[in-house]
């Protein structure tokens, strides 16, 4: 069986943006732990939009924050539209409830050492290096394995040649079949100069690659009131003690919640292929708030190079 999966560098544009929105989660939660944000950023051109709903006490000066960041934004026209979060939606979260409807899958395999499918580990780790070791730049990498074996790689790097970048990949994976490097032709302008970016394209990325299903919400750019990305967590937190405590080779968990509720609607792992009711844990929001300390600033590493197999309290 085929099984491929993609990496994008923390310079991509939609990676840009998504480090922006949580950059500015981060500096709220820093002065206001209990922060509600719920936001967005749009890039292109010489132009970042951050747009959303924001409700706390505390007072962050964004362009500032953002202008600061390793992004190369310093000279960016950045545009800020906020208003507070919604009153409908405060109602259900103010008494514990979750923030918004959403299921959630979390993942753990055997099969690599992060407990992270084996192709999204390799394509991770290529563009790792080459982003680390030779330019920090716009750039992807994709992996395809058949039975356990690397077939295909690709490597579209900025600034960086495609007889370089050969290299670099033949290093890594000398029995690959094919490599394509720079496929479409060595390129010099990247980010948001030749393309838009934007916060949560990229969920693929951000979780377990297109082999695994994903519960469609983003998870940067909010804070852990959203379920989306506090549920997401907690997930792979259970797939992670399930994996080890049962000796499993594959686990799914699926959660999922209803607006302004605090139990969760669904709660069930699939442990290689047998399905159970998850028991043991507290699945509302603030329960899953304190046992993975989510109110801290923290986010900002999240999004350069996914969510989860980084090491993360919810990874182990």
């Amino acid at each position: 069986m085929q099984k491929t999966a993609e990496s994008v560098t923390p310079l991509h544009p939609d990676k840009i943006c998504d480090q922006v929105s949580d950059a500015v989660l981060d500096g709220y939660l820093e002065q206001d732990p209990k922060a509600r944000v719920a936001l967005e950023s749009m890039g292109k051109g010489n132009d970042l939009y951050v747009v959303g709903e924001i409700t706390s006490t505390a007072d962050v000066d964004i362009p500032g924050l953002i202008r600061k960041l390793p992004l190369g934004l310093e000279d960016y026209d950045i545009k800020v539209n906020l208003s507070k979060q919604s009153t409908f939606i405060a109602q259900g979260v103010d008494t514990g409830g979750a923030g918004d409807q959403g299921i959630m899958v979390g993942y753990a395999t055997a099969e690599t050492e992060e407990m992270m499918p084996r192709e999204v580990i390799l394509s991770r780790n290529l563009a790792r290096k080459i982003f680390n070791e030779e330019k920090q730049t716009d750039g992807k990498t994709q992996v395809t394995t058949e039975n356990d074996e690397v077939v295909t790689v690709v490597a579209s790097f900025q600034n960086i040649s495609s007889n370089k970048l050969a290299e670099i990949v033949r290093a890594e994976f000398p029995d690959a079949e094919k490599i394509h490097t720079n496929p479409a032709g060595d390129w010099q302008v990247g980010g948001f100069v030749s393309d838009a970016g934007l916060t949560g394209r990229k969920i693929a990325v951000d979780s377990y690659g297109p082999g695994i299903p994903v519960g469609g919400g983003a998870f940067s750019g909010k804070d852990p009131s959203k379920v989306d990305r506090s549920g997401a967590y907690m997930s792979r937190k259970i797939a992670v003690d399930f994996l080890k405590s049962k000796g499993a080779k594959e686990v799914y968990v699926y959660l999922a919640y209803s607006i302004g509720v605090a139990e969760p609607v669904q709660a069930v792992a699939v442990i290689d292929g047998v399905e159970e009711v998850v028991t043991g844990y507290d699945l509302r929001p603030n329960g899953i708030i304190e046992f993975l300390d989510l109110r801290k600033p923290q986010y900002f590493k999240t999004a350069q190079w996914g969510h989860f197999g980084n090491g993360f309290k919810w990874d182990y």
